[in-house]
């Protein structure tokens, strides 16, 4: 299955799950709850404050190697967005890209998701943890704030 068939099939709609696909076109669920869109509502209303000229994007599928992941938030540039527009799935990663930590991810996955979205262009990846704290990342490891922002960030 490829990411067209998954956005256009009836059946797949309106699911309460966020969907993804692996390598080989496996599709991939994980629930979502309403503390989990909470963060990402106040992501959104952070990278809108902080980062203006850009584009904040909820759910925003990128191709990686390990097939079509979704960011739960993006932030991208004018210019990401000149270059790519609202291709989906993008083929490069904007140049935030924020995993909201669900209690059935595990840390394995979250730092594959972390590596993915760097290996695609994104400049920081951010994963946000239960309790709105977030750790943000590069290519050079682990930051003690967003080069972006120039700050820590705590979405609670």
């Amino acid at each position: 299955m490829d990411w067209a068939n998954v956005i256009n099939n009836p059946y797949l709609k309106d699911l309460p799950f966020k969907i993804e696909l692996n390598k080989w076109g496996k599709i991939l669920m994980s629930p979502a709850s309403n503390h989990h869109g909470i963060l990402q509502s106040e992501a959104v209303f952070y990278l809108r404050n902080q980062l203006p000229a850009g584009r904040v994007i909820v759910e925003c599928s990128i191709n990686t190697a390990d097939g079509v992941k979704v960011a739960d938030v993006a932030w991208a540039s004018h210019e990401f967005m000149q270059a790519n527009g609202e291709t989906t799935p993008y083929q490069q990663a904007p140049e935030i890209c924020i995993e909201i930590v669900s209690p059935s991810n595990t840390q394995a996955e979250m730092d594959e998701k972390i590596q993915l979205y760097l290996e695609r262009g994104a400049v920081e990846v951010w994963i946000c943890q239960s309790d709105g704290v977030v750790r943000h990342f590069s290519r050079e490891g682990q930051l003690t704030q967003s080069g972006l922002t120039k700050e820590s960030v705590h979405l609670m």
